[in-house]
């Protein structure tokens, strides 16, 4: 069973919870993590359980990079979207570094999580 963080920016939530739903069979063989509103949303269209953190802006990246430094996350799944600015740009950054450090299967768009998801 890998542990698996759940986060998306604001106009990608969308398409991550649709993401989950098609893939709630193989998800639901995992333990998830995901950030306040992104793990409520993806709770909310697959039933699946979702262990939240708080908001992204809030500190829930940061709690996702203290989970993969400390070696508690095997899987990240971020839906970024290029597009926005966002004022948490910094915790994004930094959160895609730990995840590179580390070496944690990291998707930041379907096409990546599809392959990492198949490869779980």
């Amino acid at each position: 069973m890998a542990r698996i963080g759940l986060v998306a920016h604001d106009d990608k939530k969308d398409e991550l919870c649709i993401w989950a739903e098609h893939h709630k069979h193989k998800l639901g063989q995992h333990e998830l993590w995901g950030t306040g509103t992104t793990g409520s949303r993806v709770m909310a269209a697959t039933g699946m359980e979702v262990t939240r953190l708080k908001s992204g802006p809030l500190g829930g990246d940061q709690q996702l990079g203290a989970m993969i430094a400390e070696g508690k996350l095997d899987v990240l799944i971020f839906f970024i979207d290029p597009l926005s600015a966002q004022p948490h740009d910094v915790d994004v950054k930094a959160l895609t570094r730990l995840a590179t450090l580390y070496d944690v299967l990291f998707a930041n768009n379907k096409s990546t999580a599809d392959a990492v998801l198949a490869y779980l």
